[in-house]
């Protein structure tokens, strides 16, 4: 039996786990007011009047108001002097002030209103009657056809620029909190490989992982969980009718939880028995794969260089070193933080480099289509001296978590 994996039982292993969210220091006023100033600088240099940032992850990172997108507009428009403006429905006007963290007008639409009307209003208060403003790229459509409609004087651009331009580079406290999400997701993989036992169920498993996660201080729970047993495994993001546990089954769990806004994410793949050669195989080129891309990921190289170095070892391999089966069908990875895909991504072309504080994933599954998948997902941040490691990447196929 693979060294970690099995006998135990789930009630063992939830006593085990402890609360891991006590030291857990949260971003600041002081750090959401640096965020902003940062984009006010950005902004400039690209000559925009204002940007609006949509209730989401772009609103929560740069004003600390946790809200989520719906049917209706709710934002902050900022301006290019630091000026902000709330736009929020009438009705949750008490409730968005228990949410607001830094202080700006709230600015209130009845329900017959119109919300775009208003957003027009605010540029004209500020003698704003044209010029370019920045959209949310991540507000619905809907949302964007109905600024626009409203307000023809403007130009309006995508936001990711400026969004991006800041959230792209974390600071050392969003390290800090991303680094304690990834150890609590840590813990619940070693503690769901040894409650396994043969025939039980990928929901039970994705259970188990869900309180797991709570007992670990995540009130929460899981923010996803993938369980895939066997050959149900080839399929990077799972099936519809996940198969129960068998003998010498290859187990691919992917997990991970919020912390403080921030998201872990967290790939294990070994065997539940005894791996047979091609489970070895496979398994070891994986991790010579991940290796490969992590070495490659230098401070200046762009991301698309670290997708190409992990498909050049596939290639030499054997496999293709493109995008088709056997072999990796996806990039290599991709920037997490309150999203849990986010820039940069490490994909072939990307010609974004490499800076201080980025943070990435680094999985370059292994398909071998009709037989099984390999995946091993580790994420770095990449230091003054180079990439870093959140946590440390399997240890061998025999003993997957290093015991």
């Amino acid at each position: 039996m693979t060294i970690g994996v099995g006998g135990s039982t789930a009630e063992i292993e939830l006593k085990k786990i402890q609360d891991m969210t006590l030291n857990v220091k949260p971003i600041q006023i002081q750090e959401y007011q640096a965020r902003i100033q940062k984009a006010i600088i950005l902004m400039k240099e690209a000559n925009y009047k204002a940007i609006y940032l949509n209730a989401g992850t772009n609103l929560y990172y740069f004003t600390g108001t946790k809200w989520n997108p719906s049917e209706r507009m709710v934002g902050a428009l900022l301006f290019d002097d630091g000026t902000l403006e709330y736009i929020v429905p009438k009705f949750e006007d008490g409730t968005f002030k228990k949410f607001m963290q830094i202080d700006g007008k709230i600015n209130c639409w009845e329900e017959h209103e119109s919300p775009y009307t208003l957003m027009g209003m605010l540029l004209q208060h500020k003698n704003y009657n044209d010029g370019t403003i920045a959209l949310d790229e991540s507000a619905n459509y809907f949302l964007i056809d109905g600024v626009t409609k409203a307000n023809p004087n403007y130009t309006f651009v995508n936001a990711q620029p400026i969004t991006t331009g800041c959230r792209i580079q974390k600071s050392a406290n969003e390290i800090a909190i991303i680094q304690q999400a990834k150890e609590i997701t840590m813990v619940v993989q070693r503690a769901v490989a040894r409650i396994l036992y043969l025939g039980i169920k990928a929901d039970t498993v994705v259970e188990f992982i869900n309180q797991a996660h709570i007992k670990a201080g995540v009130s929460s729970g899981s923010y996803f969980c993938i369980v895939l047993f066997s050959d149900d495994s080839q399929y990077p993001h799972g099936v519809t009718v996940p198969q129960d546990l068998k003998d010498n089954d290859i187990v691919l769990i992917d997990t991970g939880c919020r912390l403080e806004g921030y998201l872990s994410d967290i790939t294990r793949t070994y065997v539940y028995g005894t791996p047979t050669e091609a489970h070895r195989k496979i398994w070891n080129l994986e991790k010579a794969t991940q290796q490969a891309a992590f070495d490659a990921a230098k401070l200046g190289a762009t991301c698309g260089s670290v997708d190409d170095a992990a498909r050049k070892i596939l290639g030499e391999a054997g496999l293709s070193s493109d995008y088709g089966i056997p072999g990796l069908p996806h990039r290599v990875g991709h920037g997490t933080g309150l999203d849990i895909h986010e820039y940069p991504y490490l994909v072939r072309g990307n010609q974004t480099l490499l800076q201080e504080g980025m943070v990435v994933s680094n999985e370059p599954m292994i398909c071998i289509p009709g037989q099984f998948g390999i995946r091993h997902e580790d994420h770095f941040y990449m230091t003054t001296e180079g990439p870093k490691w959140f946590t440390t990447p399997m240890h061998s196929i025999d003993n997957p978590f290093g015991y």
